[in-house]
């Protein structure tokens, strides 16, 4: 992930989770120990579109949903993809002998974060670090991957759980034909937190 999406990620966060809006620059540039010329090129793009309000002491997001689809359109999960393989067990299974300290996304994500699914899927992806204890469990196989392991970034593994606006994100980018039914599901779940 780049480290502009952890500002673009920062910024959903604090609408949908935390329903604070408000942000500084430089308090986002502290709290990633990034410089405030990275923030701001993480910023100009949604001041173009009108997604943040940037006033001298204190701005907002003023619609962070073209902001979800304009992170989305961005990020490159492919590109996180450490480790993919394949194993013949049913779905739950697979889920059951990840290792603890995974993170889980897409399908898996969505039925952990919501308790329910609006779809069957086959595919599982989770955030780990430790992959060879992923290897030992469900080694390389020469079919079609349906188990996929991704990279985390390190405000991910702090934080160790996913945001529904990172879920979002990330099953938006899945390329299964069943995507499109989670990634509309997740986004009604976070307007229904936000009364909407």
């Amino acid at each position: 992930m780049l480290k502009i999406e952890y500002i673009w990620r920062e910024l959903l966060d604090r609408v949908i989770e935390k329903k604070k809006p408000e942000f500084t620059i430089t308090e986002l540039a502290k709290k990633y120990s990034l410089s405030t010329s990275v923030v701001n090129h993480a910023i100009y793009p949604l001041r173009q579109l009108n997604i943040v309000k940037i006033n001298k002491f204190s701005s907002t997001v003023v619609d962070w949903e073209r902001l979800l689809y304009f992170w989305a359109t961005r990020r490159n999960l492919k590109k996180d993809i450490v480790y993919s393989t394949f194993s013949p067990l049913p779905v739950f299974d697979r889920e059951g002998l990840m290792p603890p300290e995974v993170i889980p996304t897409g399908y898996t994500g969505f039925r952990y974060l919501f308790n329910k699914t609006p779809a069957d899927y086959d595919h599982i992806y989770f955030y780990a670090t430790d992959v060879e204890s992923i290897i030992k469990r469900f080694p390389k196989r020469k079919n079609p991957p349906n188990i996929f392991i991704l990279k985390p970034d390190p405000y991910l593994l702090k934080s160790k759980k996913l945001s529904s606006s990172q879920l979002f994100v990330d099953l938006w980018n899945l390329p299964e034909w069943y995507a499109k039914d989670f990634w509309e599901a997740t986004l009604l779940e976070i307007k229904k937190r936000l009364n909407q």
